[in-house]
């Protein structure tokens, strides 16, 4: 088969499109030839240099994925071959407490496609039976692979740990990356008030037209100072953040008392302080959140099926331009999704 593989991280000429060695599926795994395959940050880490991210050369990167199953493995009920199917980006031991009480994203073994084995940027690609789900028909594969990570993400963090409640106000920072995208429509679909936040206008225009009700630009504009404008000077009751440093420091002073913030990433930096005592004498809270649970998956895919929630492709790539995909990446030059084609 053809692949993009990386040899050396360091940048996005690290991606190489070359012959691979078709996978097998093996007992309890699912063959699936990819249709489309969306690009996350983990893709923009492998090609920055230095890079800190080291992985088994060579590595296939790329983990949501949609396709059609090829084969079956051993033991496999269900699917079958010729489904259209979309792929759980997180592989566990499903044999853990974790995996066995639903939060298998807590599994020790836990590890994305692509980070613990090869995952999507390919023709072909060989996974758990338990991480294939129907792709919506009214889906095309290329809006598919735009929805795993970023919208299981999203959900984990704004309804299962900061536990969101009708009618708050959420800021939504990086509202032009994958989980910027996700977090602005779970938020609305749940009843808050949504300011988002971007570097641009041009991002912000594209953030409203998803739902959001208020927007800032970060660099023109104090983010903490302009969230309490718009909000009589109260401040946020959650911030959904995934960019760290100087943001997450911001984002803090945005909030209001009893306020939240749950973080998912931190691509501008993994440092940041705050004022404490203001942060104890306020009871605010900050929650980690990592990835989502097959089962928030599952539970809304329907959203996707009847429009309550949307996929947003920003460019699609022929997988011989990976490389080029991963420079627009690194640039931060996206709304939504990048997405790559074998």
């Amino acid at each position: 088969m053809k692949a993009v593989r990386i040899h050396q991280p360091g940048s996005a000429d690290s991606y190489v499109y070359e012959d691979a060695t078709d996978p097998v599926a093996g007992p309890g795994e699912v063959l699936v030839r990819v249709k489309a395959v969306a690009l996350n940050h983990l893709e923009a880490w492998a090609a920055k240099a230095p890079s800190t991210v080291k992985y088994d050369a060579p590595r296939i990167l790329g983990a949501d994925v949609a396709g059609v199953v090829e084969a079956i493995g051993a033991g496999v009920r269900s699917t079958a071959a010729g489904a259209e199917v979309i792929l759980h980006p997180g592989v566990s031991c499903g044999t853990c407490e974790a995996c066995l009480g639903g939060d298998d994203n807590l599994c020790a073994q836990y590890r994305l496609l692509g980070q613990g084995r090869d995952g999507g940027m390919a023709e072909l690609v060989a996974v758990p039976a338990a991480n294939i789900f129907p792709k919506p028909a009214n889906l095309s594969f290329e809006e598919a692979a735009s929805i795993p990570l970023v919208f299981t993400t999203a959900l984990h963090m704004i309804l299962t740990r900061a536990h969101l409640r009708y009618g708050e106000t959420v800021l939504v920072n990086a509202a032009g990356s994958g989980v910027g995208v996700a977090a602005i429509q779970v938020a609305k679909l749940h009843g808050a008030h949504v300011i988002a936040s971007a570097g641009s206008d041009e991002k912000l225009v594209k953030a409203r037209g998803l739902g959001a009700d208020e927007c800032i630009n970060y660099t023109t504009h104090d983010l903490a100072d302009e969230a309490r404008k718009l909000t009589g000077g109260r401040g946020v009751d959650m911030v959904v953040e995934n960019v760290g440093a100087e943001i997450m420091e911001k984002s803090i002073k945005a909030m209001a008392r009893n306020g939240r913030v749950v973080t998912c990433g931190a691509t501008a930096g993994n440092n940041a302080t705050f004022n404490v005592s203001r942060f104890f004498l306020s009871q605010q809270t900050i929650y980690g959140s990592f990835m989502g649970t097959k089962a928030e998956m599952l539970h809304y895919a329907p959203c996707f099926a009847d429009g309550r929630l949307k996929a947003v492709v920003d460019q699609v790539f022929p997988l011989r331009d990976a490389a080029k995909a991963v420079a627009r990446l690194v640039q931060r030059e996206q709304f939504g999704k990048i997405v790559l084609v074998p």
